[in-house]
């Protein structure tokens, strides 16, 4: 990959991770609740889950789902449910306090981990798109598992970056968040609710 290349990969990667989606939501609520420190295991889950996908895209996963419509819904609705699933989570988690350790219910780094992995493997939508999106910047002529750990490493350090970003902020609008009480888990409950009810919808 040339150097003018990669400047065009990583614009376009950089403006992919600014867009709203579950593991940017998961980030925010996450750094409200449980700080800069904690949210690490949940960003980490995160970038994981992507690279897995980046991975998958490139291998050629992503084309089959393409060819096989049947696939592609069994996806979507296992995607959606679980979505949904963690949109009742955050529902149902309490507001936002100062004093952590006594209010928020922390089930541990490998729980966080694995909800930011869930998170982004779960929307095939993400598995088609990297599937269409990588090619552009693939060259046949050189080897392919040095070009996935380019364009994979490449996204992997901004989607981190952004998503600590995030959680960051949230954790400064601390005290903000929390006099809104549950109305701002509820808010973003609700937003993985509808990402994961209309996804399986989608075309």
């Amino acid at each position: 990959m040339s150097l003018e290349a990669w400047f065009l990969y990583l614009f376009a990667v950089t403006g992919l991770a600014c867009a709203p989606g579950p593991n940017g939501m998961l980030a925010l609520s996450h750094g409200a609740m449980y700080g800069r420190k904690k949210v690490l295991a949940t960003i980490c889950g995160g970038v994981s889950g992507f690279i897995l996908v980046i991975a998958l895209s490139m291998f050629g996963i992503g084309s089959l789902m393409m060819a096989s419509s049947h696939m592609l819904t069994v996806f979507k609705w296992l995607g959606g449910a679980y979505l949904i699933y963690l949109g009742i989570q955050l529902w149902r988690s309490p507001g936002i306090q100062l004093n952590q350790d006594a209010h928020v219910d922390d089930k541990g780094n490998t729980a966080r981990y694995r909800q930011g992995m869930l998170a982004a493997i779960s929307n095939p939508k993400v598995l088609l798109f990297f599937g269409a999106f990588l090619p552009q910047f693939m060259n046949t002529e050189q080897p392919l598992w040095l070009q996935f750990v380019i364009l994979a490493g490449t996204f992997a350090a901004v989607e981190f970056c952004v998503e600590f970003m995030v959680a960051c902020i949230a954790h400064q609008l601390r005290p903000w968040l929390e006099k809104s009480g549950q109305r701002f888990n509820r808010g973003c409950g609700a937003v993985f609710a509808l990402l994961g009810a209309s996804l399986p919808l989608s075309q």
